[in-house]
């Protein structure tokens, strides 16, 4: 694990509101499809991770009340505030999911504008949307005036390196209520090659004034540091840094609260975890 970046306790963490909901410490998990059901997240969120996020839900599989997404949507008292990220491309439907979903208890609805996936961006979903700020602004007002809770949305630098619009597509956002920004630091075109670029998400802090969660590479202490350093964000969400370690996102609180890195579980702990999981 990489050295981590010397830092003052206690100023590198501070709670974040999103709407009427409080969280305490973002520090959160990233929505990963096949990876963040409800038996992780109950982990992660037990060890103390500030928010979890369901994996990505198809809008008009859920409106449609298909069994295997309604199974996706199932969450538990204790992953409180309970965060479903929506994935879709028509407002209407991305409207009616939410509400669904708000009347199901769900307490933040988070709107996908950053798979990259192509059975995704060809369903005009996912990142394809930054391609088309017009239709993304009437799914983004159509969300949040469907529901009481709050709404927020993760999304990329933009499509291409030619094509960088994050930051106004921020600003759009926040003018039509979104209550909080996630930015993964590549393009769409990009997937999940090369390295996040952090210092890019500073440009989407700088034009809005919700909060701002970097996203992309987080996986040791060092890159904590750095992404927070260089992007100026609230906060960071950890995708891949989970994956055999849900106790991770709960060190990374720790880690910014007192500047020490604390012990991983003992192998008999991680034994019991896993069983546990399966």
């Amino acid at each position: 694990m990489s050295q981590a970046v010397a830092h003052t306790p206690n100023q590198r963490l501070k709670p974040i509101q999103v709407g009427a909901v409080t969280i305490a410490d973002p520090v959160i998990l990233a929505p990963m499809s096949g990876v963040s059901d409800m038996p992780f997240r109950r982990l992660v969120k037990r060890h103390g991770a500030g928010l979890v996020v369901s994996e990505m839900i198809a809008s008009e599989a859920m409106v449609r009340e298909n069994r295997k997404t309604l199974h996706m949507t199932e969450h538990s008292p204790d992953e409180f505030p309970v965060s479903l990220q929506l994935a879709g491309c028509e407002p209407k439907v991305m409207a009616e999911a939410a509400k669904l979903n708000e009347d199901r208890g769900v307490q933040i609805i988070d709107i996908n504008f950053g798979c990259p996936v192509k059975k995704v961006v060809n369903g005009h979903a996912g990142s394809a949307l930054m391609r088309d700020e017009i239709h993304a602004a009437k799914i983004l007002e159509a969300t949040v005036a469907a529901v009481k809770i709050p709404v927020t949305l993760k999304m990329r630098m933009g499509w291409d390196h030619q094509n960088l619009n994050a930051p106004r597509l921020a600003k759009i956002a926040e003018n039509c209520g979104i209550k909080m920004l996630t930015v993964h630091g590549r393009t769409r075109n990009q997937f999940y090659e090369g390295n996040a670029d952090w210092a890019f998400i500073r440009k989407v802090k700088e034009v809005v004034g919700i909060p701002v969660i970097a996203n992309g590479d987080i996986v040791d202490f060092a890159a904590v540091d750095r992404a927070l350093a260089e992007s100026g964000a609230d906060g960071v969400m950890i995708g891949r840094g989970s994956y055999g370690r849900p106790w991770f996102l709960r060190q990374v609180i720790d880690y910014l609260k007192t500047g020490s890195i604390g012990a991983q579980p003992s192998l008999a702990a991680q034994r019991a975890l896993l069983l546990e999981h399966m």
